[in-house]
C-alpha cells in the first residue's frame, strides 16, 4: 500500500502534465506537420512503387518483380520512418526543454511543491506524461508509414515492433535528456544542448558508417565513441539492421539502412544511459533553489 501511495502523486503530476501538453501549440504544430508527412509520404510511395512496377514488367519475370517490389518497399519504408524519428525525436527535445524551465521561471511551479510531494515524484510523473504522448505520436507517425506502405505493396517489415521499440527508445532518450537539461537550464539552453549532442551523435554514425564501407577503423572508432557519448543514432542503427531485407544488410543498398549494426549491448548501454539521465535529473532538480 505504501509504494501505491508513493506511485499515485507521479500519475497525477502525469496526467496534468499529458492533458496540458496537447493543449499546447507545439504538439498541435507536430500533428499538423505529422499529417502533412504522410499525406505527401503517400503521394511519392505511390508514384515511385507504381514507377518501379511498370519497369520491373517490362524488363523481367516474376521473381525479378517481386524482389525489386520488396526492397523498394523495404527503402521506401526506412526512409519514412527515418523522417519520423527525426520527428519524434524533435518532439522529445521541444516538450522537455521547456517543462521544468519554464515552470521555473513562470513561477507555477510552486503551486505543485506546496502541496504534500516531493520533487522526485513531480520530475517522474512529468516523465511519465511526456512519455505517453510520445508513445502515441510514435503510433501515429510510425504506424501510418508502415500502413500507407502495406496497402500499397503488401509489405511488412521483418522485426517490426522490435525496430519500432528502439525508435521510440530513441525518442525517449532524447526526451530525458531534455528534461535533465531542463532542471539546470533555461529552455533555449537546454534544447541548444540537446539538439547540438543528437547532432554530434548524428554525424558521428554517419562517419562509423562511411568507415566501415571504406574499411578505416579511425572512422568506425570515431562513430563508437559519439554513440557511448549520445547513443541515440545507435539505436536507429539497430532499428534499421532489425527491419532493413537481408539484401540491403549485405549489400549496403540504402542511405537509410545500416552498413554495421550496434551490438545488443549498446542497447542495453542506451537503456542505462536514460536511467542514469533521469537519476541526474531528479538529483539537479532536488538541489535547485525555487
Amino acid at each position: 500500500m505504501k509504494s501505491i501511495g508513493a506511485i499515485r502523486p507521479s500519475w497525477i503530476v502525469a496526467r496534468m502534465t499529458f492533458r496540458e501538453a496537447i493543449r499546447r501549440r507545439i504538439v498541435l504544430t507536430g500533428l499538423i506537420l505529422g499529417i502533412l508527412f504522410l499525406i505527401l509520404f503517400s503521394i511519392g510511395a505511390y508514384l515511385i512503387s507504381t514507377e518501379i512496377e511498370r519497369e520491373t514488367l517490362a524488363e523481367g519475370g516474376a521473381a525479378y518483380q517481386n524482389i525489386m517490389q520488396t526492397e523498394m518497399s523495404n527503402f521506401l519504408l526506412m526512409a519514412g520512418l527515418y523522417a519520423v524519428t527525426f520527428l519524434s525525436v524533435a518532439m522529445g527535445a521541444l516538450l522537455g526543454a521547456d517543462t521544468l524551465a519554464g515552470e521555473i521561471n513562470s513561477g507555477s511551479i510552486q503551486t505543485i511543491l506546496t502541496k504534500p510531494i516531493r520533487r522526485s515524484d513531480v520530475v517522474f510523473g512529468k516523465w511519465l506524461g511526456f512519455a505517453g504522448l510520445l508513445g502515441l505520436y510514435a503510433i501515429l507517425m510510425s504506424g501510418g508509414v508502415i500502413l500507407i506502405v502495406f496497402l500499397q505493396s503488401d509489405y511488412i517489415p521483418r522485426n517490426m515492433l522490435t525496430g519500432l521499440s528502439l525508435i521510440y527508445l530513441e525518442s525517449l532518450l532524447v526526451m530525458t535528456i531534455s528534461l535533465a537539461g531542463s532542471s539546470a537550464m533555461p529552455a533555449l539552453a537546454t534544447g541548444g544542448m540537446v539538439f547540438g549532442l543528437y547532432g554530434l551523435a548524428f554525424l558521428g554514425g554517419w562517419i562509423e558508417q562511411i568507415g566501415t564501407l571504406a574499411n578505416i577503423p579511425a572512422a568506425v572508432q570515431i562513430g563508437i565513441v559519439s554513440s557511448l557519448i549520445v547513443p541515440t543514432e545507435a539505436l536507429w542503427r539497430r532499428a534499421a539492421f532489425e527491419m532493413q531485407t537481408p539484401l540491403a544488410s549485405v549489400l549496403g543498398m540504402s542511405p537509410f539502412g545500416a552498413f554495421s549494426a550496434p551490438s545488443v549491448l549498446m542497447v542495453l548501454y542506451a537503456i542505462l544511459y536514460l536511467v542514469g539521465v533521469f537519476a541526474i535529473a531528479v538529483s539537479t532538480f532536488n538541489r535547485r533553489d525555487i
